[in-house]
């Protein structure tokens, strides 16, 4: 076998369906180390993100092989990419980010895609409308020609079976896993550097993710003003147009010395962040799964996270969740735990137990089966 996949995530993002993408790339390389495994960059430029993957004698970078394709590099991913891919011994497609080229079903080679959420048609508000239209367009072309169809999350299998009409025995369900790195201990000096760094206080609520109104920050923010502990609240993640509205916020109620917005963090670094808190809280209003809750339950953090999409998925039962919009519950769910030091740990011993289903080995098996059930 051959294996083929859409590398441009993976060569150029840095977070999100770039992690997924390299995530899948290294554990199957591992579990089939006798086979090719084919990255196709639509691009020459030099794509750090891929040095250590390319240090693994069966993982070769494809760049487009042809003047045409060097020269129109989105043309070459949307559809030449299906002709090197014949070149090249006919390459098993797996499309990691929601997409696969237009004709692979002409190709004579099977295919699988991975797709992540339908949060644009779940909740459009929050997407521009051209870039609706185009994840629309891509996202179903992608579903209807896959041989199979992999779901990140059994809420995105219904979602897909729901407004895609996706008949349900095409979908398999394959958790998302963490970095490695965050499943591993975190020395006291770098404990010690990390909160000397960002001036991080003896105890805080953490929050991972992009500072966007989706992923509803605020209603954390709105919480701490009604907690019976004096505990603030640090967030960690990309700035976006709503962090104005958060820190508007913060200036109003005079939250200043309660609230810390830390932005651009090196990725070393957040293991730490992890380490240092005392409760993760994640409410986002609608996730394709939660990676930054596996993060937390591995850095031994108990969790509150949000009902209404597929976080309970990745919290699992010791987790505990509240109506996003529901301001009150989130304070009542801080103040247990707060309160309750027996209770905290029961929650991290619970989610650390949890947390082993999401193993690498285990969802490379999975993906095989997967791979293996297109013949």
């Amino acid at each position: 076998m051959i294996l083929g996949y859409d590398a441009k995530r993976a060569a150029f993002n840095r977070t999100g369906l770039g992690n997924y993408s390299r995530y899948v790339i290294d554990i199957m390389s591992d579990l089939l180390p006798e086979e090719q495994h084919l990255l196709y960059v639509p691009s020459a430029k030099n794509a750090p993100f891929l040095e250590s993957l390319l240090q693994k004698q069966q993982v070769i970078r494809r760049d487009p092989d042809s003047t045409f394709g060097r020269k129109l590099s989105a043309v070459w991913r949307t559809k030449g990419i299906v002709k090197q891919m014949q070149r090249d011994g006919g390459a098993f497609p797996h499309g990691l980010s929601n997409e696969l080229p237009i004709g692979i079903q002409h190709s004579g080679v099977k295919s699988v895609v991975t797709i992540h959420d339908l949060i644009f048609l779940r909740y459009p508000r929050f997407y521009k409308p051209i870039d609706r239209f185009i994840y629309n367009l891509k996202f179903r072309y992608a579903c209807k020609v896959a041989d199979k169809v992999i779901a990140v999350s059994e809420r995105t299998k219904q979602d897909i079976i729901e407004l895609y009409g996706t008949p349900a025995d095409k979908i398999e369900v394959v958790y998302q896993g963490c970095d490695p790195v965050f499943t591993q201990n975190v020395e006291q000096e770098v404990l010690n550097s990390v909160r000397q760094k960002y001036n991080l206080p003896a105890e805080f609520i953490l929050y991972v993710g992009s500072i966007e109104e989706r992923k509803n920050l605020l209603l954390a923010v709105k919480a701490l003003k009604h907690l019976k502990q004096d505990i603030p609240l640090i967030a960690v993640g990309k700035r976006t147009a709503y962090t104005a509205l958060v820190e508007q916020y913060i200036a109003e109620e005079g939250l200043q010395d309660r609230v810390k917005l830390i932005h651009n963090v090196p990725f070393v670094d957040l293991p730490a962040f992890y380490k240092l808190g005392k409760v993760f809280v994640y409410p986002s209003l609608y996730e394709g799964f939660g990676i930054p809750i596996i993060e937390a339950i591995h850095g031994g953090l108990p969790v509150v996270a949000a009902t209404g999409s597929c976080l309970e998925e990745a919290g699992g039962p010791g987790s505990i969740y509240v109506n996003p919009q529901d301001e009150k519950e989130l304070v009542e769910a801080f103040d247990r735990i707060l309160s309750d030091e027996a209770l905290r740990q029961r929650m991290i011993t619970s989610g650390k137990e949890y947390v082993k289903r999401f193993a690498p080995q285990q969802h490379a098996r999975e993906i095989l089966a997967v791979y293996k059930s297109c013949f």
